[in-house]
């Protein structure tokens, strides 16, 4: 999504703000553009397009100054245009650079234009310009003003801020949205992302919620929420400017398993904020189309079907409306019907899978409400093609096996159930309480990587068997059906799910010693029934492997081995937290079986054919 990058230096700072955007555009975006101050005079280019299109520009127009910020920017408010491009300016003096939504723009706009501020585009991020600029004439003092205009702020954002009446000086704020200050030798830097600024510096700080800070060349300064002088600790990154992309790690499948609680802090920054959703970060329709659903109708393919699946219990339990899902290569050739004010969902990593995008064309024409694609490539034509967007910010992933995306995607529709809940009478303290699981799900990914080692030593267990079993119950049989695609992909071992209340049904004709058997046992409503189908399992000599909640009771013994998960995964938790360790166990069988990770046989990362 955006990025923002900024500079205060003696040298000139556009070449170091240029490749900071170059180094953000993973995270998609339509616009980008650049304010410097020079010679005490602010100087402003903004262009439709990639960054070259910026650099380009630059060559026809040079401008260069020790004081910038710069920008890379996805449309919310207002079409992809050069108007609507960052930075935005108020007198031709301040400029502003901003991620994230801000909730109450229109009343801030009403209030502006009746004291004569002119708009000329149609964002939210304008109306902070002129707010800015307003109490910088009572406050005289920029630090001062961009405190006073984000105590009137409701929503998300992270803030750029430079002023040609203090061309020294860039002040930047956050709430919901990151901001990180690097730290030079006599220059100093911010951006939305470490990697931005690698290239200049390996020293970091971090703002925490609510906090203000100046930045000068030779100091920084940070006011927290509370109006108190903050210290934020420095830290230093272990990447250089030039690593390799898999950093330190073997292969990108394991690099990208590891980079799942960014990725999932990523997805929900801007999104989330004092314990609300905010829904227009779907797009500026979302709330009146939310509005009317009464039916969600899901299509995917592959482990983004198995997002789907996992949704559909939520959307079914918590908002209490019908929800179907689809494989996209099945919709078209069934003919479906389509009840009154259904939305219609598409999910794909890059936006581009065939199939996918054949199921939202006949859907634009098959009466739906409306049509929102959950993706992660921004300008991919899923996304282009549907009428609301909500981007998972996994960044690039390389693996063909998908990790990173999958739970980023459950991430963002775990949003989606909390916006449609909202409409569907769910209170605020409710609301609350789900954000909440979603905010600690960083954290809790966290510990369920430190099962790394015993997983990589179980996994020494499977590199002579053909064939295992994964089983789970409600919304976790989704994921035991991601435990066996993943170990197929990348092992070649043949692997089956099933809900374990199936097994009597027919796989238990499979079950031997040489068969293993792999479950999730989280400790929810279905933990009584699951134990049940494992003895099932045991009783026919099978060789259990049950991922479990530590109160879950199970205790390991001959031919049961138990590794227990983190404490206090909720059931809004578990279907992300529970994919971690299978994940795992499918990187290790496969180095295990001597198999290509990132690039295994016939599959490719992006089916653009049917």
């Amino acid at each position: 999504m955006c990025g923002i990058v900024g500079a205060v230096a003696e040298r000139n700072i556009v070449p170091v703000l240029i490749e900071g955007l170059r180094r953000l555009e993973y995270r998609g975006y339509d616009s980008a553009g650049l304010a410097v101050i020079h010679s005490g005079r602010l100087a402003r280019l903004r262009t439709v397009g990639k960054v070259k299109m910026l650099e380009q520009a630059l060559a026809a127009t040079p401008i260069g100054g020790g004081t910038g910020i710069a920008h890379t920017r996805w449309a919310t408010h207002g079409v992809p245009s050069e108007r609507n491009a960052h930075p935005h300016v108020s007198q031709d003096g301040l400029a502003v650079v901003h991620n994230g939504i801000i909730e109450n723009h229109e009343a801030l706009r009403a209030d502006l234009e009746k004291r004569g501020y002119r708009f000329t585009s149609e964002t939210d991020t304008e109306v902070v310009a002129h707010r800015i600029h307003l109490h910088l004439n009572t406050l005289r003092d920029l630090f001062d003003a961009v405190r006073a205009t984000v105590a009137e702020l409701q929503g998300a954002y992270a803030l750029a801020v430079i002023s040609d009446r203090d061309p020294q000086r860039l002040v930047v704020a956050r709430q919901g949205c990151p901001v990180v200050i690097g730290l030079g030798v006599e220059e100093n830097f911010v951006a939305s992302d470490v990697a931005a600024l690698l290239p200049v510096t390996r020293r970091f700080m971090f703002l925490e919620e609510g906090d203000v800070a100046e930045i000068r060349r030779t100091s920084v300064r940070i006011v927290d929420r509370k109006g108190g002088s903050a210290e934020r600790p420095i830290r230093e990154s272990d990447l250089s400017a030039d690593a390799a992309e898999k950093g330190p790690y073997r292969h990108f499948m394991l690099k990208e398993i590891h980079e799942q609680p960014r990725a999932i802090a990523d997805t929900l920054a801007e999104r989330v904020a004092h314990g609300r959703l905010l829904e227009a970060a779907f797009g500026p329709a979302a709330t009146e189309v939310f509005k009317r659903v009464r039916c969600v109708h899901i299509v995917a393919c592959g482990t983004s079907y198995h997002a789907a699946s996992v949704v559909r219990y939520f959307i079914e339990q918590i908002c209490r409306i019908p929800c179907a899902v689809d494989i996209a290569s099945e919709y078209r050739y069934r003919n479906p019907l389509v009840p009154p004010d259904s939305l219609f969902v598409t999910i794909s990593q890059s936006g581009e899978t065939a199939d996918t995008l054949a199921a939202l064309r006949l859907a634009r024409e098959s009466g739906y409400l409306s049509q929102l694609a959950i993706c992660n490539a921004p300008e991919s034509s899923l996304v282009r093609e549907s009428e609301l967007v909500m981007l998972t910010r996994a960044g690039p992933e390389i693996g063909v096996a998908s990790t990173k995306a999958f739970t980023t995607q459950l991430t963002a529709l775990a949003m989606l159930t909390i916006a449609l809940a909202r409409h569907q009478g769910a209170d605020a303290e409710r609301e609350q309480g789900l954000v909440t699981r979603l905010v600690e799900l960083p954290a809790l990914v966290e510990k369920a990587l430190t099962l790394d080692p015993v997983i990589h030593k179980l996994a020494e267990r499977f590199a002579d068997k053909r064939h295992t079993l994964f089983l789970g119950r409600g919304g976790l049989y989704p994921i035991a059906m991601e435990g066996a695609l993943k170990l197929k992909e990348i092992s070649y071992i043949h692997a089956e799910s099933y809900p374990a209340g199936e097994l009597k049904h027919g796989p238990l004709a499979l079950v031997d010693a040489d068969m293993p058997v792999v479950a999730v046992a989280p400790n929810n409503d279905l933990l009584e029934k699951l134990k049940s189908n494992l003895m099932e399992v045991r009783a026919r000599g099978g060789e259990l492997i049950v991922f479990a909640d530590p109160e879950s009771g199970l205790q390991p013994s001959d031919g049961v081995t138990v590794i227990e998960m983190p404490r206090h995964v909720s059931y809004f938790q578990s279907p992300i937290v529970y994919t971690i360790p299978l994940q795992l166990l499918a990187y290790h069988v496969a180095i295990m079986k001597g198999t290509d990770v990132d690039q295994p046989r016939n599959l490719a990362k992006s089916v653009t054919v049917e």
